[in-house]
């Protein structure tokens, strides 16, 4: 999943040769996952139509300020336009238009919507070589970073002249990468990395049968997911479940049993900065499992059961860094136990639901939590998606490492 998933993308085309690359460009950003809108200049259209960007964005490609719309004119708004998006990025930028950026010359549509935009600005020069290297060229170059905006440097290769040397648009790849890279670094995670626990454990009782329980998993992947965009490296140890990640940022561990869970957790926590372990780990496993299929012999069958691993536990003994969060599923006296929980397992943060709020705990898709902090503090959120709990956890501990 790319950290552009989501995002609202302004693509702004000039009329370089190069603008026959923007049709693989807007493929790849609705590929990442973006929503993207497109501004031309009105010689741009000589290069590329705005029936194929359209056609690929999904959205009406805008050249002017006016529009005829059943043989009335429409006003186009720049600034609600500057405004919608997440990020702008011009390109191919040729030498008029970025020295028109660089000097506010606003006398197109596009040059004024990038004058109203809040949002971070990316630009790809493309010129001819010599164009690239003239002092004026540098000087505007140098004055729109100045201003904030990103640049996106041009490469050396063939030029539309047929001579070869500097001022060739990066290509779409390097330009989308260069947009993620530079995103990512902007994120309040960035450089933390999460480990998170999910989904249930399977205890044996023999190789066809286990014990087990309803949880899907959901929460805990919803966890690493909000985390991985808000840019964390995300370890993700899950029991089994039918859930599946695609993004590259999350590093997905599979295990079955609860000792398996364990060895997993240890094994990384060490390395990480914040552990929340939402997997609902059974406390009991069989005593002897047995090694070929138990046969129906009588009306009962009797198993004794010990104690797994307490894997939050021994956890928050060894912590040194780190915040460790853990959940609470209670039935009765549910905050004092989840307090109870809290302190006894050394934690920084406890996530309580309870089995009695209709909608909430295993199997569904929603969840209605109290966030409890180190200091007993609670926060109560009413039914929400998983997506949102996590959204809330992730802002808590925001709050808690920003502290």
């Amino acid at each position: 999943m790319s950290v552009l998933r989501g995002k609202h993308i302004l693509l702004g085309i000039t009329a370089g040769i190069a603008a026959y690359k923007t049709a693989s460009l807007v493929r790849l950003f609705i590929k990442a996952g973006a929503h993207v809108k497109v501004i031309m200049t009105p010689a741009a259209k000589d290069f590329i139509t705005p029936l194929t960007l359209s056609t690929l964005s999904k959205n009406p490609v805008i050249s002017s300020f006016t529009a005829d719309v059943d043989d009335n004119a429409v006003w186009n708004n720049h600034v609600d336009l500057g405004l919608w998006a997440d990020l702008f990025v011009v390109a191919p930028a040729t030498a008029n238009t970025l020295s028109k950026m660089a000097s506010g010359t606003s006398d197109n549509f596009l040059i004024a919507t990038y004058l109203s935009a809040k949002c971070p600005v990316y630009f790809a020069p493309a010129m001819d070589l010599d164009m690239y290297k003239h002092p004026s060229t540098k000087a505007t170059l140098e004055a729109l970073q100045s201003f904030g905006n990103i640049m996106i440097p041009a490469t050396s290769g063939e030029l539309a002249s047929g001579l070869v040397g500097e001022g060739r648009m990066a290509e779409p790849e390097a330009i989308v990468s260069h947009m993620e890279s530079h995103t990512l670094k902007t994120l309040p995670m960035h450089g933390k990395t999460v480990l998170v626990t999910a989904g249930p454990t399977y205890e044996a009782i023999d190789p066809v049968r286990f014990i087990g329980n309803h949880s899907s998993g959901l929460m805990g992947f919803e966890i690493a997911n909000k985390a991985a965009q808000l840019g964390a490296e995300v370890i993700l140890i899950t029991g089994p479940t039918h859930f599946t990640t695609e993004d590259l940022r999350i590093k997905t561990i599979p295990v079955i049993s609860a000792e398996e869970m364990y060895t997993e957790a240890h094994t990384y926590f060490s390395s990480v900065d914040i552990a929340i372990l939402s997997a609902a780990v059974a406390d009991y496993k069989p005593k002897n499992v047995a090694s070929s299929k138990i046969k129906k012999a009588s009306s009962t069958l009797s198993l004794e059961l010990e104690q797994t691993k307490d894997i939050l536990a021994s956890l928050g003994q060894i912590k040194t860094h780190q915040l460790l969060v853990g959940f609470a599923l209670e039935t009765d006296n549910e905050v004092a136990n989840a307090i109870k929980k809290l302190k006894h397992k050394n934690l920084d943060l406890i996530v309580l639901n309870s089995l009695n709020d209709k909608g909430a705990g295993f199997g569904g898709k929603s969840n209605k939590v109290t966030l409890i902090d180190k200091n007993c503090v609670q926060t109560e959120f009413p039914l929400k998606s998983k997506a949102d709990v996590a959204t809330d956890i992730m802002n808590e501990l925001l709050k808690q490492t920003n502290a």
